[in-house]
């Protein structure tokens, strides 16, 4: 049985239809990545997965439990967090409080205190600005903001959408190093990313989409030496 299973999933927004019978598994452990041009619909597949999209059809199925009709808040609860294209941190809040927001469905304080000591540990620069406003941070420091909070929940399934959006090519390279970190410590991740090369090169497995439909699935390795993905999506 595969940690995650998503099966002929249909998503319409109004009379646009944004995935057509998308299917893809992950397996526990891996980081998969799904790849494609602005508008294939790797946001919305994300968002479908965490219950922030309405499914017209098909199956989302999560360590063996349909979680297809479940709201966005049960689903964080089942265990898979979401970190979101665009940060959407707290602007006005600090960056503890952040954080500390990111284990909401969480009773245990002493796991939430040694769960945000990892997160910091892992983004030093967190720490460093533990109390500042997190509108004062950088783009840098919000997207690993963005990262450290959805790991507060302490997600099975972490869901990563465009990390590297908008960031210097030295942070670029700190956040895959991170991600591969995280996976390291046990935490299974899905990637959007428009920097496919260094997707790819993170990643276990990768699913190309194209107009919402998967066109070509492979492992990692494969897809950097397809021809037809080094033409689209690797500059090559």
């Amino acid at each position: 049985m595969s940690m995650l299973e998503v099966n002929s999933l249909d998503v319409f927004y109004d009379a646009v239809q944004a995935l057509r019978k998308i299917s893809l598994t992950i397996e526990e452990g891996e980081i998969v990545t799904l790849i494609g041009a602005n508008g294939a619909g790797k946001t919305t597949t994300l968002r479908a997965i965490s219950g922030l999209v309405a499914k017209k059809s098909g199956t989302v199925v999560f360590e063996g439990k349909d979680i297809t009709g479940l709201p966005a808040e049960a689903i964080v609860v089942r265990g898979i967090g979401h970190s979101p294209e665009g940060r959407r941190i707290f602007a006005n809040m600090s960056v503890h409080e952040n954080l500390v927001l990111g284990a909401y469905t969480r009773n245990n304080k002493g796991e939430v205190a040694a769960d945000l000591e990892r997160v910091i540990e892992l983004f030093p620069r967190l720490r460093e600005r533990i109390k500042q406003s997190a509108g004062t941070l950088s783009g840098g420091e919000q997207q690993m903001l963005a990262m450290g909070r959805a790991l507060m929940g302490r997600p099975r399934l972490l869901l990563l959408d465009e990390p590297s959006l908008g960031l210097a090519p030295f942070l670029v390279r700190d956040i895959f190093q991170i991600i591969r970190d995280i996976n390291a410590q046990g935490t299974t991740v899905l990637l959007v990313e428009q920097n496919a090369h260094m997707a790819l090169g993170v990643a276990h497995r990768g699913y190309v989409l194209e107009t919402g439909a998967i066109v070509l699935a492979d492992n990692a390795k494969a897809l950097l030496e397809n021809e037809d993905v080094k033409k689209a999506y690797l500059g090559e």
